[in-house]
């Protein structure tokens, strides 16, 4: 079995720092850190922030920090202001909040001021104690969850900006097994998530990709390695052994981490038979010094023997960033349908930073990134969208597999002239 890497990094980041630092370094490290997404953070205009005023309520709270645990749980305060997932810091304590999604194993999100499960990710911990879509969380860990969010909830407040804040509080720490008060059909439970293990600290798989075949259609599951460039020799073996199937699933439900354009553009290239554009950026940073908008389209190139069979992409909350591009690559080539549910919709593609003393890292989204058609990536929707109500554990259990291989075998018959 082996280990995420991403989990490896993040208990490196979880390792207690000896160096102290002056009130004076504290304070040259956060004004780094202000200006840094005041200058290159994208989605100010679509988030309804104020954030030169926040500069002073955080600066007053710097001016009071004597350690860098207490540094971080202030930084960690300050980006949640920007309810962005897909911003976050390199560094974090024992009890910050996991990353969303990549270290979260339930999707909620505000209905009607009612906060409820929308997904839950296959074969973890919520899952697998019964937890559903549908169900309206009451409590964690017996505090009411109006009461619960406040930690993580900023001073813009709002549906989004709710959610944001359920989200990282049913995500919970690094430590604390969580209890879940959850109702349904008028009946309320406890769950507790956690009860064997804190999974999501030790997140394993068997490989990185992982094949099985259904007949004629073929199964390709990427776990969260798309980081990793070792994965495109891995991905053409298994797809190589495949291309004599009339259609193939490729499975990107469990690529929450992100990667890189490059391992995004080897998966691409292999069902294409010419050049097409997958992908639509745009640079903030230089438009706001400027005024001069900076845009391009990405371009993908065919490589080795191309498959022109069907094709599915099956997506969730859990395919997210890089995987993302991936997913509205396949859609805007026209070259395969997604099946699935919203995908985890993290905004743009993120730079890192470092601030100059305290060597924190952190990541903000820099660029905003648009399908070919010019839809924003992260208010993309799948071709075929699943209801994932009755979802139960277990590939007998997985709603969106099913679909995905019923629209086949019909795409197959109705191919075959029957």
């Amino acid at each position: 079995m082996k280990r995420s890497a991403f989990i490896i990094l993040l208990f490196a980041s979880l390792t207690a720092y000896p160096q102290t630092f002056t009130t004076q370094q504290y304070k040259e490290d956060f004004t780094f850190y202000w200006e840094t997404i005041n200058n290159n953070y994208c989605y100010f205009e679509k988030k309804q922030i104020d954030w030169a005023s926040l500069r002073e309520i955080y600066s007053r709270q710097i001016d009071t920090i004597t350690s860098r645990e207490s540094f971080i749980s202030t930084l960690e305060n300050a980006i949640y202001e920007l309810y962005d997932h897909h911003c976050s810091l390199k560094t974090r304590n024992y009890n910050s909040r996991r990353l969303v999604p990549t270290g979260a194993d339930i999707w909620a999100a505000y209905e009607s001021e009612k906060p409820i499960i929308k997904e839950v990710r296959k074969d973890f911990g919520a899952e697998k104690v019964g937890i559903t879509a549908g169900m309206e969380v009451i409590a964690v860990n017996n505090v009411p969850v109006t009461e619960a969010i406040k930690p993580f909830l900023g001073h813009t407040v709002n549906m989004e900006s709710k959610s944001f804040a359920l989200r990282l509080l049913l995500a919970g720490d690094h430590v604390t097994k969580r209890k879940i008060t959850l109702k349904k059909n008028n009946m309320v439970l406890d769950i507790y998530p956690d009860q064997d293990s804190l999974i999501l600290e030790n997140v394993q798989y068997p490989s990185k990709i992982e094949s099985k075949e259904f007949d004629r259609i073929g199964y390709i599951k990427i776990n969260n390695f798309l980081f990793e460039n070792e994965l495109i020799p891995l991905f053409d073996s298994v797809l190589n052994r495949m291309l004599q199937k009339k259609a193939i699933i490729i499975d990107m439900r469990e690529t929450p981490s992100g990667g890189n354009t490059t391992v995004a553009r080897a998966i691409l290239s292999r069902f294409i038979s010419e050049e097409q554009f997958y992908q639509k950026h745009e640079l903030y940073a230089e438009e706001k010094e400027f005024g001069v908008k900076r845009s391009w389209e990405e371009i993908v190139s065919p490589r080795g023997i191309t498959y022109s069979g069907s094709l599915v992409i099956l997506a969730d909350h859990w395919t997210g960033s890089i995987a993302e591009g991936i997913t509205i690559g396949f859609d805007g080539m026209k070259r395969a349908a997604v099946i699935g549910t919203s995908l985890a919709r993290l905004n743009g593609a993120v730079e890192s930073f470092e601030m100059p003393n305290s060597k924190i890292g952190f990541n903000i989204a820099t660029e905003r990134l648009y399908h070919i058609n010019g839809l924003p990536r992260e208010l993309y929707k799948p071709t075929i969208e699943v209801n994932i109500t009755g979802q139960k554990p277990g590939e007998d259990g997985d709603v969106i597999l099913k679909t995905a291989i019923e629209y086949l075998k019909h795409q197959l018959t109705r191919g075959n002239g029957g």
